[in-house]
């Protein structure tokens, strides 16, 4: 269920999504608030689970884990315990940075860092023993995109991909504080 948001909760959101390391003050300013009345509306988006994280982006490649590779993983079996026990093995080495189910052709869609192919091969020896009977590897050869922020203050898009209002066209990012 969704939170129920207001415009200042947006802009604190869209700021700390383009730098989370701002400080109280910084926030306050750009949004037009004490840096007291921040600090309470940014805790409780923590509290809500609005926020669920705030941490550095890294560099995967300059900090020793040069292969980054998409892992698509069918289990042989669907049934509960099998099911548990792979993901139980999924959140547990450290590799796998990030794991979704999905639907479609795959079972999971896995996001595997390793320092070398040695490393890389251990992680897919392991979900094989684990349940994975069909591992499709792809290797991650350049970033397109970044993660993105979520559009938080942009307005909705229609079925064309053209904007619902000129105004929306603009980089919500980029608007004078």
């Amino acid at each position: 269920m969704a939170t129920l948001l207001n415009e200042i909760d947006l802009q604190l959101l869209t700021e700390l999504q383009a730098d989370a390391d701002r400080t109280n003050v910084e926030l306050a300013r750009l949004v037009g608030l004490s840096p007291a009345a921040t600090l309470h509306r940014v805790r409780r988006l923590k509290e809500s689970g609005v926020i669920r994280l705030i941490s550095a982006q890294l560099d995967p490649a300059a900090v020793g884990f040069p292969l980054q590779m998409y892992v698509a993983a069918t289990l042989g079996r669907h049934d509960l315990r099998t099911t548990r026990l792979f993901e139980e093995h999924l959140r547990s080495v450290p590799q796998i940075i990030a794991a979704d189910n999905v639907t479609g052709e795959m079972d999971y869609l896995l996001t595997v860092v390793a320092r070398d192919v040695a490393e890389l091969r251990d992680v897919l020896a392991a979900l094989a023993a684990r349940g994975g009977s069909r591992l499709v590897t792809y290797l991650r050869l350049d970033e397109v995109k970044p993660p993105s922020r979520l559009p938080l203050l942009a307005a909705p898009a229609s079925v064309t991909g053209r904007r619902s209002s000129p105004a929306a066209d603009s980089d919500p990012s980029s608007r004078p504080a």
